[in-house]
Order: C-alpha cells, then structure tokens, then sequence
C-alpha cells in the first residue's frame, strides 16, 4: 500500500475504486448520485433579411433552458480481460424554474437543413442545385426560420427532407423529423468498454473500445482517431498534476485537459483541468491537430465528417480562445474565460469529479452558393446556433461521505499519531530514566577490583596514606 493509500481515508484504498461490485465506488459508477444538468443557450438572428444582402449578423443570446439530466448504464458486462462492457442512457427533464424562458417559445436562426444542404451541394452540377431550389422554392423553404425551442431542440416534421432525399439520394441518411439534440435525449452514447482496474489500479476506467472499435475513422490521422483516456466520468486514483484525457461521442474525438491550479470544492482538495488553446487550434498553428482539417481559423473543429458531411463546427461558448475574426464576423458576442471556459474539478487522490462544467458550442458554416436562390448574397460566416453546458457537482450526503472519509478522517488520525507520539515521549524518558538508575545501582553494589597505581585525576585521591606500601617502595 503506498503513503497516499494509507492516510487519505478508506475511499482511496485502491481496492476501492475499482470498477467490482464489492467496491465502494461501484454503485457511485453505476448510478452516478450527481445531480447534473443541461443547459442549452440559443443565439436568436436578429437581422436576416440584412443578412440575406450580405451585412454582418447581429446575434442576441436566448435562454438558459435548462434540464436535468439522469445517466443510468445498463446491459453492464463483465469480461475475463478485466474489462467491461455497459451502455450508458441520458434522460431530459425540462426545468421551468431554472430556465429563462419555456420551449415554446420561438427564436429565429438559420434553416439549419437549407443551408446545409446548399453548402454540402455546392460543387454538384448547376441544373442539380437549380432542381434543389426549386424545390425549395415550391415547399416554400427560407434561409432563416422562425421555430420554437421544442422544435428546433427535439425535432420537427420537414417536408425538405424527403425533398432533398429524392433529388439526391443518400444526401440526408434520415427520414421525417429533424432535430439538433433529437439522438441526445432517452439515447445512449455508444457501448464503451473500459478497464476495472482488477490488475493494475493505474488503467482502471481507461476506455479498452467504443462500439467495438480501438480507434475512430472520422479524421485524417492515426493520432487524431486515437480513442485516449476514460469514457469522462472519472479517472484512474492518485493523479498527477499534468493532464487528463477522455473520449468524447459527442465531439467524436478524445480531448485533452491540462492541469490549471489546485484548489477546494466544498473542503475536499481538487486539481482543476481546463482546455489548453491548442484544444481547438487548426493544423496551421498546431500540427498535431493537422488530422482534423479541413480547417478554418483556429478555435473551430469542423465535424462534418461525424455529423453526416453538414458544414458544422465545434468551438469554446462564444468563440472563446479562438481567432479574433470569428467574432469580429459576427455582433454580440463576448467571450469570457468565466462564463464559457470549461473545467473539471477531480479528487485527486480517487480520480472521482467533484465539479464540473463541459461546455460547447455548435456552429453553422453558411454562404451564398450559386444556384441556390435562397442562399441570397450571405457572405461566409461560421454562424452560433447554440451553445450548451453540461455541468454537476456532488452535493448531499454523498458530499458529506466524501468529507468525512477523504478530509476529516485524515485529519483526526493524523492528529491521533501527532498526540500518541506527544503522549509516548514522557514515557520513553521515564523507562530511560530507570534503566540508567538500575545500572548504577547494580554496580555499586559490586566487589570492587584491587587497586592499581594511576596517574593523578579527578578521581583518583591527591592525597593518601603514607604507610602504604607504594608510598614505601618509593621511598626504597
């Protein structure tokens, strides 16, 4: 057992954080007691027909709507590898009290199926886009829509689907409704197989596959389809202050967090992670990330090869750490570290979050395509559609467990052995004290050896009997 073992309290036993059913932590994996929540932050396009003539957006933000989030894992496999195998469901309760506002209300943003369609088109021959809009033109389709927030979140019946389907096959492989959080909600995000961490406690919730597959084939490198660290939801006990990883389905990539400071969340010692620039960096500014491109400016990630070739970007809220032109590009933004910086804050010596907030935000690459008529003279503009946070933080007696086993236990038996050792000196002195006094009594109560002439010391008499035979052998 190693120093950190014995003295953080029984939590951080390594047997004890340990994916096994016997294990402390099993049921806090299982069913995780973290109330998390949802929120989801709209960007409203307050001048489209300015916009269809080629002026800037004026974008004004809408929301928080938020809603609490259950994650429950199912169909758990236990495998001889010491690994295993689980499908985790997220579930979506809207929450009135916490929102800014309610899901039928209506916000105007970009016909996000349109202007997709139009750039994903755009190299096709032009008799192909003239036939797409007029079809358009016919279902009487616009570049910008004005749709409630239940709509634009969970779906909505669009007759451009099966319209664009039947002009180009294949284009969109779905039917009926379309939605931007329609595959988020009473869905899983794929069958992960992790490490239980039976063998070496250091791999314990590192990701072994996802879906089966040991690395993705969405981008243009063997390091960016690397599938690294753990499936985000906790890490193997007794970090190091550097860096933590984890693959993410919705970014369908594995990020990197770097270690920014240590701190307390609630009198329990956390390390904090953030996002390091390069997180979103092009290949032109950091090569690494080269495997992600086709790239724009930096502090984007074009996804449009797991998003089903939409033009569609990931970044930071509000285009945080990015590029200054991406929101010269637009109005009303204002990216700020504290409203739209991502963090985690993990337990060090368990590797079990006690805060966090994930935050991204989803961006639509739009401009005027030839032949497409709706598209207008829009100038090309990465577009804010939303942004959302996902973000929990332990609370309640799972808090409390928390404290008592990883602070104030520590603490009171670190004390005990300061106060055992206060209370054990005296006694240590005292049984000196009366060893030495037995000796010396031992040896006063001796026979004494014959005498022998030594030289004149502090011990031996200056003055002595003159009869004695030396003082007569001297005289001799």
């Amino acid at each position: 057992m190693t120093g950190d073992e014995k003295h953080s309290g029984p939590y951080c036993n390594s047997w004890n954080v340990r994916i096994d059913p016997s294990s402390i932590s099993f049921q806090m994996w299982k069913d995780i007691p973290v109330p998390f929540y949802l929120s989801v932050h709209f960007f409203e396009v307050l001048n489209p027909k300015q916009v269809l003539r080629g002026e800037k957006p004026v974008l004004s933000q809408r929301g928080p709507y938020v809603y609490r989030e259950y994650r429950v894992k199912t169909n758990i496999t236990f495998h001889d590898n010491d690994t295993v195998s689980y499908l985790e469901y997220r579930h979506l309760f809207f929450q009135p009290d916490l929102s800014n506002g309610t899901e039928d209300e209506y916000i105007v943003v970009p016909n996000i199926m349109l202007m997709g369609a139009a750039v994903m088109v755009e190299k096709l021959p032009n008799f192909v886009k003239l036939l797409l809009s007029g079809a358009l033109a016919s279902l009487k389709q616009e570049a910008f829509m004005n749709r409630t927030v239940g709509e634009i979140m969970w779906g909505y019946e669009d007759p451009l689907i099966d319209a664009i389907n039947m002009i180009i096959p294949g284009l969109l492989p779905f039917k009926g409704k379309f939605g931007l959080f329609m595959d988020f909600n009473n869905s899983n995000s794929g069958l992960f197989t992790v490490n239980t961490g039976m063998s070496n406690i250091s791999q314990v919730h590192m990701v072994d596959s996802w879906n089966g597959l040991k690395k993705v084939n969405y981008w243009r490198s063997s390091q960016c389809n690397m599938i690294n660290g753990t499936a985000g939801e906790m890490w193997p006990p007794f970090m190091s202050p550097t860096s933590l990883q984890f693959y993410s389905p919705d970014a369908c990539r594995s990020m990197t967090l770097v270690y920014e400071q240590s701190g307390q969340f609630q009198g329990v010692p956390t390390f904090r992670f953030v996002a390091p620039k390069t997180l979103f960096a092009n290949g032109t500014d950091y090569p690494p990330n080269e495997g992600f491109c086709p790239c724009l400016q930096s502090g984007i990630q074009n996804v449009s090869t797991c998003r089903l070739n939409a033009p569609m970007f990931i970044s930071h809220p509000h285009f945080y750490n990015a590029d200054p032109s991406l929101v010269n590009a637009v109005e009303g933004l204002h990216p700020s570290k504290e409203q739209h910086g991502l963090f985690l804050d993990v337990h060090p010596m368990t590797g079990i979050p006690m805060n966090c907030s994930i935050k991204l935000q989803l961006n639509l690459y739009i401009k005027h395509v030839s032949g497409i008529i709706q598209t207008g003279q829009i100038k090309p503009v990465v577009l804010p559609l939303l942004w959302f946070a996902e973000s929990g933080s332990i609370e309640g007696s799972v808090l409390k467990q928390f404290y008592t086993n990883l602070v104030l236990l520590p603490s009171v038996l670190e004390y005990l052995q300061y106060i055992l050792l206060g209370l054990s000196a005296p006694l240590l002195v005292s049984a000196a004290v009366l060893m030495a006094r037995r000796k010396r009594g031992a040896a006063l109560k001796s026979p004494r050896a014959p005498a022998r002439a030594t030289p004149s010391s502090e011990t031996t008499p200056l003055l002595q009997d003159s009869d004695s035979p030396g003082q007569h052998g001297a005289q001799a």
